[in-house]
């Protein structure tokens, strides 16, 4: 399938010495290298923004490489019927429902992450209210910095604002346009989503800039 000429993607990224893992996402790839294991990326925008289209992305990439991949879903808005759709495979995903509670998400977060064994760990925090995120710790997100330093674990958060400070290795702001999610399992084009990436922590100060009009994400 061709991809689609809709997409514009403005991507800034920041050298940083993280081992990085191919997402299948074009852009994302071609900035950022991939996702970084060992550290915190962190996925933000408003409600239909892309960061829902994204995170199933990362999911089915790293599901179909055969990885063992944890979502812990503090409202429970994940639909298995629309991961498999983009390509998760949900027998290698461990889904953890949180029923509303952003304090059992943390907890669960911490146990996964110091239990180990994950490729990748998700914690999806979009439909908490703002006003219980302003009163989680920071000592929280330093102590998940530390559980996936110098491991294979790629630790992505997903929020409506940036939770995790400087704790975060990566930065993707999804900004708030069409986003349209097409293709059969296995090949997704993501079309009309503006993205910006930044590092947290660069080598240097250089940066380098990519505008896409186009791309696909294969997770096969």
């Amino acid at each position: 399938m061709a991809a689609s000429p809709q997409l514009s993607a403005l991507l800034h990224f920041q050298q940083r010495t993280k081992t990085t893992a191919s997402t299948g996402i074009g852009p994302f790839d071609a900035i950022a290298g991939g996702l970084p294991s060992g550290a915190i990326t962190e996925i933000y925008g408003m409600a239909s923004s892309g960061r829902t289209s994204l995170m199933l992305g990362l999911l089915a990439t790293s599901s179909r490489r055969g990885e063992v991949c944890a979502l812990v879903d503090a409202s429970d808005s994940l639909d298995p019927s629309c991961a498999a759709d983009a390509g998760v495979r949900l027998e290698n995903l461990v889904w953890v429902r949180c029923r509303g509670d952003a304090g059992h998400a943390f907890k669960a977060a911490d146990l996964l992450l110091h239990g180990g064994g994950f490729g990748l760990v998700v914690l999806d925090l979009c439909d908490v209210p703002r006003r219980i995120l302003q009163k989680v710790p920071l000592s929280y997100w330093y102590r998940f910095r530390r559980a996936v330093e110098d491991t294979p674990t790629s630790l992505v958060v997903v929020s409506t604002e940036p939770q995790s400070k400087s704790c975060a290795t990566l930065l993707l702001e999804a900004r708030n346009r069409r986003v349209d999610l097409a293709g059969a399992p296995g090949f997704h084009l993501i079309r009309g989503v503006d993205l910006e990436f930044a590092s947290k922590k660069p080598v240097n100060q250089g940066t380098a800039n990519l505008r896409a009009e186009s791309t696909s994400a294969r997770t096969a």
